[in-house]
């Protein structure tokens, strides 16, 4: 399958002032947002549909993007959130058995632009070396004191609340698990448990993975008021990936507080930073983040390394995680950042990172049967459980 593609220039326009300049595709127009690289060589379609991305510039470190083209399926949620997509070669073809359309074309109907024809590891230096920074993406001819004053208007991603622009608006059920019969061989497909899901940003592939392992499984969204979760009679907690700084995300916090000691919860990613908040830890903003599918992360308990996917850019600190009553679990090795805890007495059981991938290795989806065992425990899991290899 093969678009046409007229070339009409683009240009990024970063706020150190370094100008990238290239060639358009998908939509036209003009686009700000916090520039972030990902280094997966596939998956970019659930990157696009990945609400974490919100209010971010996104560009792949992997040369060539776009050769499998898209299809309805690997989505992760109902529509792309990314502000700009950058590539530096857009493949004009897409051949897959599966693909019903082109990356470009996709992005053209979804109102996002792409940028192609940059050098985008010149791009991801800058950032590893500068950290993150705003940049604006534009097809226009608008001169550069213009661009620049684009750029500096850009809010900043540190103090964003973002998931109050990617939640659901209403509370609603899941029942999908994976169609793949190979894709968790072995496990039993029986619904044990109701599981309520706060939504504040989630990934469609978490809420398969819950199923997967039995859950019965109602979403709410971030607003969702303590009584509100109660009155579901859950039989545990999940709390999900989102965008944005988690700071400011007190009522989800101030929810979490409510509720401990209640329910069994488990968090991924965003929903790990705000269990952290609420027990009383801190949250900091990374130098650049971590945002790809081979993440090396170790676990304490058994030595195991766990190749993992990531897409962050805040953590918990470290050096606060006493005042949480917590026991670290998992740590990245790039950067030795926390990247999962567990409660010292309660069952509370949470992860930086994504366990079920998409894209990525399944290293770690082993962590969703262990929130299941806490939900039969009712405790924290034990060393023995944390050494658990994936089945």
């Amino acid at each position: 399958m093969k678009d046409t593609q007229k070339k009409i220039p683009a240009r990024l326009a970063l706020e150190d002032g370094t100008i990238f300049s290239g060639f358009a595709f998908g939509a036209i127009g003009s686009k700000g947002g916090e520039v972030v690289f990902h280094t997966s060589m596939t998956g970019y379609q659930e990157i696009l549909t990945d609400p974490s991305y919100a209010g971010q510039i996104v560009a792949m470190t992997y040369p060539l993007i776009g050769n499998y083209g898209v299809n309805s399926e690997d989505v992760e949620s109902w529509r792309p959130w990314v502000e700009g997509f950058i590539v530096k070669e857009l493949s004009p073809l897409s051949s897959n058995f599966r693909s019903d359309s082109t990356l470009e074309r996709y992005l053209a109907d979804n109102n996002i632009i792409g940028l192609t024809g940059v050098d985008t590891r010149a791009i991801t230096r800058k950032l590893r070396v500068q950290g993150s920074m705003n940049g604006f993406l534009t097809t226009e001819n608008i001169s550069i004191p213009e661009l620049m004053e684009r750029v500096k208007a850009l809010p900043n991603m540190k103090g964003a609340d973002l998931v109050k622009t990617v939640m659901p608006a209403k509370s609603y059920s899941w029942a999908d698990g994976f169609d793949c019969s190979f894709a968790f061989d072995g496990r039993e497909n029986k619904t044990w448990c109701h599981i309520v899901a706060i939504d504040c940003g989630a990934k469609r592939n978490i809420l398969r993975h819950l199923v997967d392992v039995g859950c019965k499984v109602t979403v709410v969204p971030a607003s969702a008021s303590s009584e509100e979760i109660m009155n579901c009679k859950p039989d545990g907690l999940f709390i999900s990936n989102g965008p944005g700084d988690p700071e400011p995300v007190t009522y989800v916090q101030k929810t979490l507080r409510d509720l401990t000691g209640k329910l069994p919860m488990f968090g991924i990613c965003l929903g790990h930073q705000l269990l952290g908040l609420a027990l009383g830890a801190k949250t900091y903003k990374l130098k650049f983040g971590h945002r790809g599918a081979n993440q090396p992360v170790q676990n304490t308990y058994n030595g195991r390394v766990e190749i993992t996917s990531q897409n962050h850019g805040f953590a918990v600190d470290i050096d606060s995680m006493a005042k949480a009553n917590v026991k670290i679990t998992h740590i990245n090795l790039n950067d030795n950042t926390v990247e999962g805890f567990v409660h010292n007495e309660l069952p509370i059981l949470a992860v930086q990172y994504h366990p079920e991938a998409s894209p990525g290795p399944h290293d770690a989806s082993y962590l969703f049967d262990l929130f299941l065992e806490m939900i039969k425990t009712k405790k924290p899991p034990t060393k023995e459980q944390m050494s658990l290899v994936q089945k």
